[in-house]
């Protein structure tokens, strides 16, 4: 169901001709559907409360994640790939305005900070409802833009003042393993000036309160994949040289194959503890300051299952 009435003139303009990302479909997304799969509804696959997040941004109780269904890469081995690609997701837990918020106050409060928005890069306007709507019934939780990076820096300016913190991956400096996995050669270049404008927009430091909780400031994802220690390292370097080793980074070892990296040999293993231990090494030699490591079995935890009401939640 598409209400046309939840956004601003401006933003219908944007979905009936979208180029909100660097896919630029140019699509009517009322009458049709971009290479997101996604149209001009909400299209929000679930609402829960995620403990799995980095400290600062989880916090003691959780944040509330609003997960995206569609996404604007095609990451075989992406871990929410039975939301995240079209071919694959077939109807969305949330469709109107009303239900959505509904869900996020009951979730606000029960002591939870912070509203995530996962997968977001497709779906911005449908973000600044969501915000517009929470403001409107007096909420302000920190809001949070956890993107794959692919990201158009004019969308991300027209974010700055609405979004708290950002938690941006950064996947590739190869354009040959961006093409390969994500169907995004440019993604390298793509992403790094996407970094840079959330880095203009917040800095080095990430705020937090009394309790380590983040109200402010940036936090880069780094996945590390089996056989491509090499592409990690180069995307340490990248952050290095081109932002700052002052920024706070996270290093994941989750890497477990999901979709279609099954059938693909080269994926379809879980990451050594060798080849994380490889980057982490190199993360310590640049200098990054500001950080957190994961447990090399911390794949073991992080296996949605979006057909449950909590997908993350056994």
């Amino acid at each position: 169901m598409i209400d046309p009435g939840i956004y601003t003139e401006e933003e219908r303009l944007i979905l009936s001709s979208c180029t909100l990302c660097p896919r630029e479909c140019g699509i009517d997304r009322f009458e049709a559907t971009g290479y997101c799969g996604a149209d001009a509804g909400l299209n929000i696959a679930s609402i829960c409360i995620h403990r799995g997040e980095e400290p600062p941004i989880s916090g003691p109780q959780g944040i509330c994640n609003i997960f995206f269904a569609g996404c604007n890469l095609r990451c075989f081995y992406c871990q929410n790939y039975d939301i995240s690609h079209p071919v694959s997701f077939s109807k969305y837990a949330v469709t109107d305005l009303t239900t959505c918020v509904d869900t996020i106050e009951e979730i606000l409060s029960k002591g939870i900070y912070a509203v995530g928005f996962v997968s977001p890069s497709h779906v911005v306007p449908q973000v600044k409802s969501i915000i517009r709507e929470l403001g409107r019934r007096g909420y302000k939780p920190v809001t949070v833009y956890n993107t794959n990076s692919y990201d158009k820096v004019e969308t991300l300016k027209e974010l700055e003042g609405l979004i708290d913190v950002y938690l941006p991956d950064y996947k590739y400096v190869s354009p040959l393993l961006a093409a390969r996995y994500s169907d995004a050669p440019d993604y390298p270049e793509v992403a790094i000036k996407a970094l840079k404008e959330m880095y203009y927009q917040k800095g080095s430091v990430l705020h937090t309160d009394e309790n380590g909780v983040a109200y402010s400031g940036m936090l880069i994802r780094h996945l590390v994949l089996p056989g491509h220690t090499d592409n990690s390292i180069g995307v340490l370097r990248s952050i290095a040289e081109e932002i700052s080793t002052g920024v706070h980074l996270s290093l994941m070892s989750q890497y477990h194959p999901a979709g279609e990296a099954i059938s693909m040999c080269e994926l379809n293993r879980p990451l050594t503890k060798e080849e994380y231990s490889l980057v982490a090494e190199e993360m310590e030699r640049l200098g990054f300051r500001n950080g957190w490591l994961q447990d090399p079995d911390s794949y073991k935890n992080y296996l949605p299952d979006f057909s449950r009401e909590h997908p993350f939640e056994w």
